[in-house]
């Protein structure tokens, strides 16, 4: 028995070893960032914003991959079964998170395969009406659409996008009920907003300018939990008339589960200093984004928390995979 404890500890210190030597000489080759979405969507933007200095530091390129589609599942199935050896990311969207509510059968689970490194940004939308609609702030279309349940139509980027689920988180906690009209992204259910096809939209903060300043859409708030340093003098929805609603964009860095938490840790402490660089602050800033890391485990605690209220909001809207 002794001696086949000492050959059982033997081999758990060699592979300490080694992977303390892989953690040590990592990269020793490019390394894949898988993007959920097509080139020029907003985890696209963020990565290709991220590689140059990513690739400088760790010497050895960053490459930006884009396997778009199934909300984003297809990259992440990817990186779940790829090796741990810390040589494939994902750029991980708020989409990620809705997946397993949609479709019970992914072949990953998100919390078993994917090891989360780092938070990397958080954003907003803007809820807009079109100037027509008689309300100036949430309260008021609170009471709007409870008065006319059903009538008001609100659009998103496609059955179980994020915009989908800001509408019927609203839904939900308001105790009213706004219908659902998808569209092919958020830009077309913004410009549908401001023809006056439907009454409200939820654009990114980055792409409401234009409309607001045109007034083809008026703003009522903002679906965060902070306000935007964008838009500072416009209040969130929690603050004017849906106390409790957060419904923040984000993006973050993940690995394959089992990567040495020496790579994570390195992956991590690069992705914190890349992000507070001023020119990538100031470039993030420019997207209506605000740099927000955190820690594996803040990450990881984070996920849990999107993917059970998530299921929820799914659950109470009905929404079904397309």
């Amino acid at each position: 028995m002794k001696i086949f404890q000492l050959c059982v500890g033997i081999v758990a210190g060699a592979s300490l070893s080694v992977l303390d030597s892989l953690a040590q000489s990592y990269p020793i080759k490019p390394i894949r960032m898988l993007i959920g979405f097509s080139p020029g969507a907003a985890p696209d933007v963020i990565a290709r914003i991220m590689a140059p200095l990513f690739s400088e530091d760790l010497g050895q390129p960053l490459v930006v991959e884009n396997r778009g589609g199934v909300g984003g599942s297809i990259a992440t199935g990817l990186v779940a079964k790829s090796p741990a050896d810390g040589y494939t990311l994902l750029m991980m969207a708020a989409a990620d998170t809705l997946q397993p509510a949609l479709r019970p059968d992914l072949p990953y689970d998100l919390e078993r395969d994917i090891a989360p490194v780092s938070l990397v940004v958080t954003g907003c939308a803007v809820l807009t009406v079109h100037p027509s609609v008689p309300a100036r702030s949430v309260k008021e279309l609170v009471a709007l659409a409870r008065a006319r349940p059903g009538e008001l139509n609100f659009g998103s980027s496609g059955v179980g996008s994020s915009s989908h689920l800001m509408g019927e988180l609203f839904n939900m906690m308001a105790e009213v009920k706004m219908s659902h009209v998808p569209y092919k992204g958020s830009a077309d259910a913004a410009a549908a907003t401001a023809a006056g096809q439907i009454e409200i939209s939820f654009p990114s903060i980055a792409s409401v300018g234009p409309f607001l300043d045109a007034r083809k859409l008026r703003a009522l708030a903002v679906t965060s939990a902070r306000r935007n340093p964008l838009l500072p003098s416009l209040p969130t929805v929690s603050e004017s008339g849906l106390p409790g609603y957060d419904r923040s964009t984000w993006f973050g860095v993940a690995a394959p589960a089992g990567v040495p938490k020496e790579i994570i840790a390195r992956l991590h402490a690069e992705i914190g200093k890349i992000v507070g660089t001023p020119k990538i602050k100031a470039l993030f800033n420019k997207q209506g984004l605000e740099p927000s890391p955190n820690t594996p485990e803040e990450f990881a605690a984070f996920i849990r928390e999107q993917l059970a209220t998530n299921a929820k909001v799914v659950a109470f809207s009905k929404a079904k995979s397309e």
